[in-house]
């Protein structure tokens, strides 16, 4: 790895960086605003790049700090000089920078993985490399399955809705429904979208029942981690609680569950 100026003019753009929509997330600080902190600054960070064998040289990562120097007119800039031959190791270093940063587009990082999943062909390997959860390298390639339309309004990881909903869409769903779907849950935190999908069984004429219900609050939850940590159950029906709980898993007595849910109502 070697570090050092060297011509703007000597440096390609790689169909290796993962950063194709320079527009996401950047409607607070985009490519116009880079410029003049890089004007007003200078480049913090150097941008990453390999050897071409025509002796230029193919840019691996900082693609919107190196558009932004050249409209500045840089003739140089700091760069690492990376000594990389595979096209997936150059793919995974550009995924590395770029993976935690909100403003990445999901489906640039979709395809990202997709690619690296294609060398090992195994999620845990991918997750390795990248250092993300094989679950969520899963639910990122599962957003590849959505129609087109919907990729196209996927500008950050919220966009229409968020990764673990519409992971849970397209896996659900045939393509010619999911707008319909999308439409349908829309409004709903992604909690209660995912259990609207789930509670669907993959059957869009559910969900219309399913918003209805959601509206009037059925599926609203809280989080706790145990029953003492339970501050919405008052402390003396915390004891009922754990009865209940208890006949549900031995006897799946439902009816013990009604009586406590009516008393937390009044």
């Amino acid at each position: 790895m070697e570090v050092r100026d060297i011509k703007v003019a000597d440096i390609r753009l790689s169909e290796f960086n993962i950063r194709k929509d320079l527009d996401a997330g950047t409607e607070d600080t985009g490519l116009e605003d880079l410029t003049a902190s890089i004007k007003d600054k200078g480049l913090l960070n150097p941008i990453i790049v390999r050897r071409r064998d025509d002796g230029t040289y193919e840019l691996i990562a900082g693609q919107r700090r190196f558009l932004a120097c050249q409209r500045l007119g840089w003739e140089s800039i700091p760069a690492i000089i990376r000594d990389i031959t595979d096209d997936t190791d150059a793919t995974i270093l550009s995924l590395i920078e770029n993976v935690h940063r909100a403003d990445l587009n999901p489906i640039d990082k979709a395809r990202a993985y997709q690619k690296i999943y294609e060398k090992y062909k195994d999620y845990n390997k991918v997750a390795k490399e990248t250092g993300v959860s094989a679950s969520t390298i899963k639910k990122y390639l599962m957003l590849l399955k959505l129609v087109p339309s919907i990729q196209e309004k996927l500008t950050t990881a919220e966009g229409p809705a968020g990764i673990g909903t519409l992971s849970k869409i397209a896996e659900t769903f045939a393509p010619e429904e999911q707008e319909e779907v999308l439409d349908r849950i829309g409004g709903f935190k992604q909690q209660i979208q995912f259990e609207m999908i789930k509670r669907s069984g993959g059957d869009v004429d559910k969900l219309e029942d399913l918003r209805e219900q959601a509206i009037e609050g059925a599926f609203d939850t809280r989080l706790c981690r145990g029953l003492d940590d339970c501050s919405f159950i008052p402390k003396e029906l915390r004891e009922s609680v754990k009865d209940a709980i208890k006949k549900f898993e031995e006897e799946r007595d439902k009816e013990s569950f009604k009586d406590i849910v009516t008393k937390l109502k009044r």
